[in-house]
Order: C-alpha cells, then structure tokens, then sequence
C-alpha cells in the first residue's frame, strides 16, 4: 500500500487531530499519525489498576502512568538512550517487571502539582509530537455489570471475573461517576478536525473516556469527521463474540446515539496460520455487518489496515493513519464541493 509523504510545511499545518483511547491500540495509531501532522492530542483513560501501574497506583496514590507512558513513547522524538530508558523494565528484586518511564512519571508526578503538569513535564523532555493528556486528574476505579447481575470494581478484575460468570459485560461505569475531564481535553476535541476513537480494548480503555464528564458532550458538539476505529480481532475476557454493529451499539450505549459519523473496519486477510494461533487464545475477526451498522446510523468503510507482528494480527500504524488522513481530506474535499454547489453561479464567476 502506497502511504501519503508530507513536506515539512505541510505537517507544520497538518490537521487538527484528537485520538481518544488507551492501550497499545491508541499508541500504535499514534506511531503512525505523527507522521502526518504536529496537530495531534492523544486523550487517554486513567482507569488502569493493573501490573507496575497498578502497584504505582496503590503505593503512591498516583493515576496509573502505563497508557500515558505508552503514548509518551509513541510520539517521542529523544535521542535513542533515553528511548531505550523509557522502555527498560526491571528484571529482578522488589521493581521486577516495572518500567522507568513509569518511575520516570512517578518522580515528576511527585515534584509537579497535578498529574497532567508531570505529563506535560515528561512531554517536553521527550520533545514529543503534539500533546498527550490524561482524560481527568481524577483517582477513579473502573466497575463493570455483567448481564447475570454481578458487579465487579477494578479494570484488572474484569477479565477474570467474565469467565467466571460466562456472560456478557452489560455495562461499565466509573467510580466516582461522572469525573471531570481535563479542560485541555474538552478544549482540544472542540477545536479538532477530526476526532478518532482508537481501537483497543473497548470496555477498559476506549468507554472509561466516554464515562468522564464533558467528553461526550465535546465530542457531540465538535464540527470535527469523527472516526471510530473499529479492533481488527474479539478480545477474551471482553468482546468474545462481537460483531462491529456489537462494537458500535456499546459505545452508543455509553455514550449517545450518533456520537460518531464513520467506523473504520479492516479487511485485510488474516493467513490460517496466524489465524489458528489467535482461536486457541478465543480471539476471531471482527464480522463487519454492514447493514447492522448502517442502521445505527454509521458509515462503514473498509479497508486493508492490518499486519503480523510476532505472529498476531495487529493495526499497521503506517497504513492506518494514512487511511485516516485520507479520509480527513476526502471530506474536505466534499464540503467544498457542497459549499460550492450552494453559491450562486455569478458569484462564483465573479
């Protein structure tokens, strides 16, 4: 697939870009759209309880660093050391398994006087593309309703809990509810041309954001195309199952009705061999029901935006923010044309 290149004066004026998310689905997006534009916000969900940040997260009573570490990587654009220190994760002893970067952020978290000042911080000795922001400076907990009635509190638990209750997630819902987002959040999706919801995990990192207070609303008020990038697999513990229509009604559910004009599917072939090793994980391709879709009142486009890595089936970030950005300028390209069929033809001579 042949990728759009950009001059440096055109990636200087490159689009308004905001992608809402969490996970390594919102950082891989992210690796490719720095590409295109220095316009990119990345607003990212701080429910996460689990590994190092869960552990950050209880002993020092900080917001979990890992999604925003994540990001903060994807757009950094630092010297290869400190890059390399960023990603270090200790081997052994009381740290095994913990990132710098997450210390990194925890150091600067306890220096600063609110998180988003220590990202900011991080951001700039990274001398990031664009601006990372958590969704709200607020410690909140991640509760999840399965259909059978059962409740659980904490991200990390969920999984566990779906299989052993077998059923499906009914809804997701924050403690405290309705946190407020970041100002700089709500600003930067009102002011975008285009706002994507990232793949990922959908009930632990893509509708906690939808769950703050003020990013639906800004979202819904925003002139902005906006996308939701629909995952290219189910996730076990989450989606077993799920169709895109399926994908699309959750968020809908968590959010409001028409909340998003375009949902991007991919379709490229997955080959059997990969494909077996994601069936014994209980992982299948997402079944892109058009009509399903459409019915809700969403454009599907499809297109070819996967790769294998490591032997699973990911997002190719080159191919995927090239079809986004494409998708930007097509609709440029069509509000012009509506604009120009609305003007008067002797205006338009004149």
């Amino acid at each position: 697939m042949a990728e759009l290149s950009v001059n440096p004066q055109q990636w200087e004026r490159g689009p308004k870009i905001v992608a809402v998310g969490g996970g390594t689905g919102l950082s891989t997006m992210l690796r490719g759209l720095k590409k295109y534009t220095k316009n990119l916000t990345a607003v990212v969900t701080v429910a996460d309880d689990g590994g190092g940040s869960g552990r950050l997260r209880q002993d020092l009573g900080m917001l979990p660093p890992g999604d925003i570490r994540n990001c903060l990587e994807a757009l950094a654009n630092a010297e290869p050391l400190m890059a390399q220190l960023m990603h270090y994760r200790f081997p052994e002893g009381e740290l095994a398994g913990q990132s710098f970067g997450n210390l990194f952020l925890a150091a600067l978290n306890g220096i600063m006087p609110s998180f988003d000042r220590a990202v900011e911080s991080l951001s700039q000795v990274l001398a990031i593309t664009g601006r990372v922001l958590p969704v709200t400076n607020e410690n909140i907990q991640l509760e999840a309703e399965f259909e059978n009635g059962v409740r659980v509190v904490g991200e990390s638990r969920i999984f566990q809990c779906k299989q052993e209750q077998d059923c499906r997630i009914r809804r997701v819902n924050l403690l405290p509810s309705r946190p407020k987002a970041l100002p700089e959040a709500v600003e930067a999706i009102r002011e975008a041309e285009m706002v994507v919801l990232a793949p990922g995990s959908l009930y632990t990192s893509i509708i906690p954001n939808l769950l703050v207070d003020g990013i639906v609303e800004a979202i819904r008020e925003s002139r902005a195309l906006k996308i939701y990038v629909c995952n290219v697999m189910t996730q076990e513990g989450e989606t077993e199952g799920y169709t895109a229509s399926d994908h699309i009604r959750a968020l809908f559910n968590h959010s409001c009705p028409g909340l998003f004009d375009l949902c991007l599917v991919n379709d490229a072939p997955i080959p059997p061999s990969v494909m077996r090793g994601h069936t014994r994980e209980g992982a299948e391709p997402i079944l892109c029901d058009r009509d399903a879709c459409e019915a809700l009142g969403v454009e599907v486009i499809t297109r070819p935006v996967s790769t294998v890595e490591n032997g699973l089936v990911r997002h190719n970030p080159g191919h995927l923010a090239w079809e986004l950005v494409r998708l930007h300028a097509q609709r440029n390209i069509r509000l012009v044309e509506d604009s120009l069929r609305r003007t008067p033809r002797n205006r338009v001579e004149k």
